[in-house]
């Protein structure tokens, strides 16, 4: 509960820091919510044209954008640092971390907010709402998709990042596995077949972050809910074990001061 407790402060600093530029603020989420929307006019031209692809329509494609900007938004808004995990770990300044008593994988994550993800995630909410929710329970199914989306995309740039304690700086490749997991997890599922659609639940968890919750808000069962989650435990676990593993490789960087 202390770890809850702190990671509630640390948020609430992170925004009250991103509100004391009221404008800035504005325009970054208000500017994301317009630029995800500029982005999603392609489909909207494309349905305007064919009912359905591969059996999804309009509606499923606005409710798994929504479940996907609205995952990947939570998550950079909160845990701002995944994005840049390599730096921190290849320039040394994983020592202010260490330093403190708290849990060095969940301080340095929440170390720094993205206030542009909110406009993510307010653009997936309403994406959510024009898609047609017809339940409590569809909302409250859309709730839990943007959780284990958030989850699976955190853990996997982890993965991915910590690859930097052997190989050193990858942002290169953390920026490829960026773009491909978010490019293709605002794909139906059913688009791919074979080795792609088994790279999409393993190499590059697109699916997982996607489609399969996107299908689950609309189409709930205990068994594919239960993989889901699963899967994404799997991946944290994965994450977690990589991150301390590497810790035993960390070199200091005597970069104490930086980070205060």
């Amino acid at each position: 509960m202390r770890d809850v407790h702190f990671l509630a402060a640390l948020w609430r600093a992170n925004l009250l820091a991103a509100l004391e530029y009221r404008a800035a603020f504005l325009s970054q989420v208000l500017g994301m919510v317009l630029n995800n929307s500029i982005f999603f006019v392609f489909w909207v031209l494309f349905f305007g044209r064919f009912r359905s692809v591969a059996g999804w329509s309009l509606p499923d494609m606005m409710l798994l954008f929504g479940l996907v900007a609205a995952g990947f938004g939570l998550g950079v808004f909160l845990f701002g640092n995944a994005l840049r995990l390599t730096d921190i770990i290849a320039d040394g300044r994983l020592d202010y971390y260490l330093s403190l008593p708290r849990p060095v994988l969940l301080h340095t994550l929440a170390g720094r907010s993205i206030t542009s993800g909110l406009g993510d995630v307010l653009y997936g909410c309403l994406s959510f709402a024009l898609s047609g929710p017809s339940s409590v329970g569809d909302v409250c199914r859309f709730g839990l998709g943007v959780l284990v989306s958030m989850t699976i995309f955190l853990a996997f740039l982890v993965v991915v990042h910590s690859l930097a304690f052997w190989l050193g700086n990858v942002n290169l490749l953390a920026g490829q596995m960026l773009n491909a997991v978010i490019s293709l997890s605002t794909y139906p599922l059913e688009l791919f077949d074979g080795t792609a659609r088994l790279a999409l639940f393993t190499v590059v968890p697109a699916a997982l972050m996607g489609a399969v919750p996107a299908r689950l808000v609309r189409h709930f069962t205990w068994v594919q809910g239960g993989q889901l989650l699963g899967g994404a435990l799997a991946l944290l676990v994965l994450a977690w074990v990589l991150f301390h593993r590497g810790l035993r490789r960390y070199e200091s960087g005597s970069a104490v001061p930086m980070e205060v």
